[in-house]
């Protein structure tokens, strides 16, 4: 690259991490774990008539940068969890996958983000335990292969969820967990202060509401009303709970000896519906949450948090669309600003001009307190018979006397049918592993019913909440 250019770039990347520069439009998560959504074209000119300013994507899909080439969106992209390991021991590979991924369309697709897996300090098992100590050294390595093309304007993160924290309440608090404090997450925030890069957190108001709705106060989480909280601590006033929740992180990084290193929300959002025992979980409520944050990222001036005032925190929604294969409990796939075939779920204004006033009214939905009473998980209307049957195997082969009643002669094999026994058997087997994390969803074939399904002498095991 000749002087001049890379003289020109290196300015760019250092007016883009500089504090007043920073855009605070709004970006979008676009998934793609959908069975039934728009094309990939469609779905980019959606998100730019949304006047989006950033988009961020779950892997590095080619047809997709280049159909965001030449558009105004800063785009980050991600590399799998799985690829980690081979990156963090291998420079080459690091090499390759940024001369594949990133060379071809920079700089007209503006990529301005690499993510190095995501959540991956989530992740408890064995092997995930043996990605954490990789990570760093992959997130090293990446930096390397862009300083290599000259492109240190792209920064290297990667994107936590606040269960990185050991304490986070009241925020000054705010501790590391003591598994990954010293041997993952310090080493982190040293990379991430030496290549002056960001700390991507996924933080989600909805999550630690709706397991206290009775005491957090809905409104602090929806940035709705004059509800304040004191950090006796601090001696900060908190007037929202994302506040809370991101001060809580800053605070922990303090005390590791990094106060300065700047905030990006890679995820958050509210659900638009979800199962019966989730509360909160609406459009309204949905459409409060957005609404405000949109309004309070983009504010003139800049707002930032009790503890940052006046920073800029470069945010993304979750998400473009609504996702029906994303597995786990009914609110997964309906996060959505789109449904799945791009209709808008409520009406939003990205840009944060639009007022309350003139937004379209949503009816009501009254489910913001916790259910209380029996469910049932049973086969869903209009499924596919024969995905029901190949589940229903599933299911029984694994044993644990799941499906032990649906044997002939005992009390639930009849009627012979393939939605009655696999309505025994989902409801078997979330009622014995629920506590474990099971969920009524079983690859869509499932739902959950307040009915009892039960008839004659069989019994039908239920969850009781």
């Amino acid at each position: 690259m000749p002087t001049f250019s890379l003289n020109f770039v290196l300015l760019l990347s250092l007016i883009f991490i500089s504090g007043a520069e920073i855009s605070s439009k709004i970006g979008i998560n676009y998934g793609q774990l959908g069975s039934n959504l728009p094309p990939p074209s469609l779905a980019i000119e959606m998100i730019k008539s949304m006047k989006a300013g950033r988009v961020k994507l779950y892997d590095a899909n080619h047809e997709i940068l280049r159909l965001l080439s030449g558009t105004n969106l800063q785009v980050s992209i991600m590399i799998p969890n799985n690829e980690i390991s081979d990156i963090a021991n291998n420079q080459t590979r690091s090499d390759e996958w940024i001369l594949n991924n990133v060379v071809p369309f920079y700089p007209d697709t503006m990529i301005r983000f690499i993510l190095v897996g995501n959540e991956v300090l989530s992740y408890a098992s064995d092997r995930d335990r043996h990605v954490w100590t990789d990570l760093v050294p992959a997130m090293r390595r990446v930096w390397q292969s862009l300083k290599a093309q000259n492109l240190q304007i792209i920064r290297v993160g990667t994107p936590v969820a606040m269960d990185v924290l050991e304490t986070s309440f009241p925020p000054s608090t705010g501790t590391f967990r003591s598994d990954i404090q010293r041997t993952v997450v310090a080493p982190m925030l040293e990379f991430l202060n030496e290549t002056r890069s960001f700390f991507f957190v996924d933080a989600y108001p909805y999550f630690p509401w709706s397991a206290n709705p009775m005491d957090i106060n809905l409104d602090f989480a929806l940035f709705n009303g004059n509800f304040e909280q004191i950090d006796g601590g601090s001696g900060l006033v908190y007037t929202n709970l994302l506040d809370e929740m991101l001060d809580s992180l800053i605070f922990a990084m303090t005390k590791l000896g990094y106060s300065d290193i700047r905030l990006v929300i890679s995820e958050t959002g509210w659900p638009t519906t979800g199962d019966i025992e989730q509360p909160g979980a609406n459009l309204p409520n949905a459409a409060m949450y957005n609404r405000n944050l949109v309004k309070r990222i983009v504010a003139k001036p800049t707002i930032g948090t009790p503890a940052r005032p006046g920073v800029v925190i470069p945010t993304f929604i979750f998400a473009l669309f609504d996702e029906n294969q994303k597995s786990g409990p009914g609110t997964e796939r309906h996060w959505g600003l789109l449904s799945s075939d791009g209709s808008p779920n409520y009406d939003i204004d990205l840009t944060g001009r639009k007022s309350s006033v003139e937004y379209d009214p949503i009816p009501v939905v009254e489910n913001n307190v916790p259910f209380r009473g029996r469910l049932w998980c049973v086969a869903a209307r209009g499924v596919d018979l024969m995905e029901l049957g190949a589940a229903v195997t599933d299911v029984c082969n694994g044993g644990d006397g799941i499906c032990e009643e649906l044997m002939p002669g005992r009390e639930c094999y009849e009627p012979v049918s393939v939605h009655w026994h696999a309505s025994y058997a989902f409801s078997s087997y979330w009622a014995r592993f629920r506590s474990q994390g099971g969920s009524c969803y079983f690859n869509g074939l499932a739902e959950e019913t307040t009915i009892d399904p039960s008839s004659g002498l069989c019994r039908f095991p239920s969850v009781i909440f």
